[in-house]
């Protein structure tokens, strides 16, 4: 394999595992919040995220690559337990807005990574574009924890 095509892999498969995550992480965190609209948003969003995923993964094979498994890292499960603990505790959806901002930038420095990595036109595109979102989602979940923890 190309140092190329390994520098694009390796770029791609840290996005879509840190995707995986937050798919995973919105979805349960999602069952948790009791605010409608939080809970909509969160799993929205946990879909959003199994989006981007899969065609990050479409690039992945047209580049004739291997998949990534959907499992997400040890990280993000450890803090999607770490989260599960603490709602179970009684930390509410201020807690989990917090652990979800959390997870988001970590979002956030993946992608940064990502679209520094010089990848091809069309990728780095892609990763732009939903860059772009995952700011966005970033923000809206930091002003949810901000106006729940005045509460």
């Amino acid at each position: 394999m190309s140092d190329n095509v390994e520098h694009i892999e390796n770029a791609l498969r840290s996005v879509i595992e840190t995707l995986h995550d937050g798919q995973k992480g919105f979805a349960e965190s999602g069952k948790e919040i009791q605010d409608p609209s939080i809970k909509t948003f969160f799993l929205e969003e946990s879909r959003v995220r199994a989006q981007f995923a899969s065609e990050l993964q479409d690039q992945l094979h047209h580049l004739g690559l291997k998949e990534v498994d959907e499992s997400g890292t040890a990280a993000g499960a450890l803090h999607r337990t770490w989260a599960d603990l603490k709602a179970k505790l009684g930390g509410g959806d201020h807690t989990l807005l917090v652990t979800a901002e959390q997870g988001e930038d970590e979002a956030e420095e993946t992608y940064q990574r990502a679209t520094g990595a010089h990848l091809p036109d069309d990728i780095d595109d892609l990763l732009r574009r939903q860059q772009k979102h995952i700011i966005q989602a970033h923000n809206k979940v930091r002003a949810w924890r901000d106006a729940t923890n005045n509460d």
